[in-house]
């Protein structure tokens, strides 16, 4: 109960965030960064409970992205919002650990409008 009012709590701050910056689970906040582009082919993707996991692949470099739960398929390109970037988080439902992983709002189109990406 109490990790799903803190990961509420991460996702609501993403939801409102007015800056689009990052903070790193583990940094203090003087290292906040921001993580304006998260974009790249699709390599590998997941559901988890109300989550989509996307592995995003752009110049040989791979990230993970959370976002709620929707139709992804790999070998496509995707953009996503900006969000709060964890690491070491563990994923009690997959019963994963990923080193890195960006919350997003979800995803945008090429003119940086939401796209119209139906959630399940």
């Amino acid at each position: 109960m109490k990790r799903l009012i803190i990961l509420s709590i991460m996702v609501l701050s993403v939801v409102f965030s007015p800056t689009g910056k990052s903070i790193f689970a583990d940094q203090p906040t003087e290292k906040i960064k921001d993580i304006s582009s998260l974009s790249g082919k699709v390599v590998e993707t997941m559901d988890g409970g109300r989550y989509t996991y996307v592995c995003l692949e752009k110049n040989d470099k791979k990230i993970w992205v959370a976002v709620y739960k929707m139709t992804i398929v790999v070998g496509q390109n995707m953009s996503f919002k900006p969000g709060i970037e964890m690491a070491n988080f563990e994923s009690k439902t997959l019963k994963r650990k990923f080193d890195k992983i960006v919350f997003s709002a979800g995803p945008i189109d090429h003119e940086g409008t939401q796209n119209e990406m139906k959630s399940e």
